[in-house]
């Protein structure tokens, strides 16, 4: 019978402190997103994608600039903002001011000086 009361004390004790403890935490957890985060963070894509092209369009320009005069310091310069457009996503016009200055500068310190 001891046992009994014993055990009943037991449930209730434990009920009491599984009531006491019945808690979500979840939200504890995770940080909580809004809509307005995401729409700010694709925003930014857009921007850095055209500023991105700006790049690769101005290194493209400077890159065949440098084949007709100033190869090295042109093609240079092709060279590096090529680098800084395919970093800010721009690759295909990055690779081409990239190729076309290696080009300019190889011919123009190889070739012309026999002309």
């Amino acid at each position: 019978m001891e046992n009994e009361q014993h055990e009943r004390r037991k449930d209730i004790d434990y009920d009491a402190y599984e009531a006491d403890f019945m808690e979500e935490t979840a939200a504890e957890i995770a940080v909580p997103t809004s809509a307005r985060e995401e729409h700010i963070h694709r925003e930014h894509e857009v921007v850095d994608r055209d500023e991105g092209k700006g790049y690769g369009r101005f290194a493209l320009i400077l890159s065949i600039l440098s084949l007709f005069f100033l190869p090295i310091i042109l093609g240079a310069a092709g060279i590096i903002l090529g680098f800084i457009a395919r970093r800010k996503g721009a690759y295909t016009l990055g690779a081409w001011a990239i190729g076309i200055g290696i080009v300019s500068i190889i011919v123009g310190t190889f070739v012309l000086p026999f002309f």
